[in-house]
């Protein structure tokens, strides 16, 4: 029995629902994007799907539109997979579990995927009403944008005609996003060589964090668990001799990670005596912005044999020197991070430490900067940094006839104005008014909580209002 039948607009959160039941993650996109594409053949409509798994869908425009401009719908397919600790779901082959709690919307133990979930639905709510008043609609579903934007960047935007976009990737009612930094992901590695050492094979775990995106809640004072594990190994390193198996935390670039863990062989009472000392440290730093860290140790068989001494060293000496957090702060827009990044993942190989970074500025310089710094110390290490989903920002737009016609319309919804504003996180808008020129975009999105977390939540009545926002703003587009 579907849990979302009884929810208006009852298309979108069917359609979210029939998504929610496709494995959807990042990298993980094609099921999904057969779906919409069958959808869009089921309906006769006009279709193209590419080896990258975007598909742009047309819908010719309603009677007494014809002559209107074209517009351009577009949000992501691809969702963040976080999980709970204690949660067994495989999210690479299986659905979500949803939750309706009051006017949220969640999914058992799992990112609920509202981002970018819910564009999908709505786009697909409008190709599907055939009484909705609009012009010619170009919907554009992109795939792996939390990886890199690197759907949209493999699109070939020449089938598309329009030069005006509404993307639904904003997270924030009533705040129309016209401006985005740019951003790249940097994959570092740092080769390791093992060798046998006896001791006790220890699992040490930092958890409880509330982590995030990397983008918008990078200035909320989050910690990040990868950075407080490498805070407890340096500590251990200066307390007693032990040798690393391996490490892991995280499962995005783009989320801050809620938990990460070292396997290692040394000493058990000097580890369990520093994961105490620096939990008390941790819990006194943190206790407004992460109040919930835990520090714990518990014997483990190790899959992977010790790290030589050298290799301990360095993968210790990398994660207590990698940048992470904010960079720099915008001096022309108050309380804007300008440049930051997040290390995201943390993994380990037979032969290698394995790391990515989110990094993002909307100075493309300090952006560049950071990368070379995490490429120094990489090669340093003796290993190497590759980028990958290098992406532009999306500069303000002082002549915007579609947010003019945008705010007009939500001021006639609302009864007040609504909040415009530029965004710490990369947004496609970026790469297609870099395709399209003299594409005029808004980003907008209902209320969204804990994105990129095991906690995230969609609400429900938002969800309702952005929806009448974009079909009122449709309806005005004659």
């Amino acid at each position: 029995m579907p849990v979302l039948e009884k929810l208006e607009p009852k298309s979108v959160f069917s359609f979210f629902e029939q998504l929610s039941a496709i494995p959807h993650g990042s990298g993980n996109t094609k099921a999904a994007s057969d779906w919409i594409a069958a959808f869009a053949r089921d309906r006769g409509l006009w279709y193209v799907q590419d080896a990258s798994n975007n598909v742009v869908v047309k819908k010719p425009a309603s009677p007494g539109y014809e002559a209107s401009a074209p517009v351009i719908l577009q949000g992501h397919i691809d969702m963040v997979c976080e999980k709970t600790a204690d949660c067994a779901k495989d999210m690479a082959r299986e659905g979500l579990d949803l939750v309706v709690e009051g006017d949220v919307l969640r999914a058992e133990g799992t990112t609920l995927g509202g981002d970018d979930g819910i564009a999908a639905a709505m786009l697909l709510a409008v190709l599907d009403d055939d009484a909705l008043e609009h012009p010619p609609i170009e919907a554009v579903f992109t795939s792996d944008e939390e990886i890199g934007l690197i759907g949209a960047a493999a699109l070939d935007a020449s089938v598309l005609e329009g030069r005006r976009l509404i993307n639904i990737d904003s997270e924030t009612e009533g705040v129309f996003t016209v401006s985005c930094a740019g951003g790249a992901r940097a994959n570092c590695r740092v080769p390791v060589t093992r060798e046998a050492f006896g001791g006790t094979a220890l699992r040490l775990r930092v958890s409880g964090l509330k982590g995030g995106h990397s983008g918008v809640e990078i200035d909320k004072g989050r910690a990040n668990a990868s950075k407080l594990l490498g805070r407890v190994l340096c500590r251990l390193s200066g307390r007693t001799d032990f040798r690393l198996c391996a490490v892991r935390g995280g499962m995005a670039d783009n989320a801050i990670p809620v938990a990460a863990e070292a396997v290692l062989v040394g000493d058990e009472a000097a580890v369990r005596a520093a994961a105490e000392e620096m939990g008390r440290a941790f819990a006194a730093e943190f206790r407004a912005a992460d109040p919930d860290i835990r520090v714990d140790v518990s014997p483990c068989e190790a899959e992977l044999a010790p790290m030589s001494t050298q290799s301990t060293a360095d993968a210790v000496a990398f994660l207590a020197c990698c940048p992470n957090g904010i960079h720099a702060m915008s001096p022309e827009i108050a309380g804007l991070p300008q440049t930051s990044l997040n290390l995201g993942i943390l993994d380990t190989e037979a032969d290698a430490l394995l790391a990515s970074f989110s990094v993002r500025s909307s100075i493309d310089t300090q952006k560049d900067m950071l990368l070379e710094a995490l490429r120094c110390l990489s090669e340093r290490l003796g290993g190497d940094m590759g980028v990958t989903g290098d992406y532009p920002g999306w500069a303000y737009r002082a002549d915007s006839p579609l947010r003019e016609l945008m705010t007009r319309v939500f001021t006639g919804q609302y009864g007040h104005a609504p909040k415009i504003e530029a965004i710490h996180a990369g947004l496609e808008c970026g790469l297609f008014a870099g395709k399209l020129a003299g594409l005029d975009c808004v980003s907008i999105g209902p209320d969204m909580e804990g994105v990129h977390t095991p906690g995230e939540k969609l609400h429900i009545a938002s969800t309702q209002r952005t929806w009448k926002l974009l079909c009122e703003t449709l309806r005005e587009m004659k």
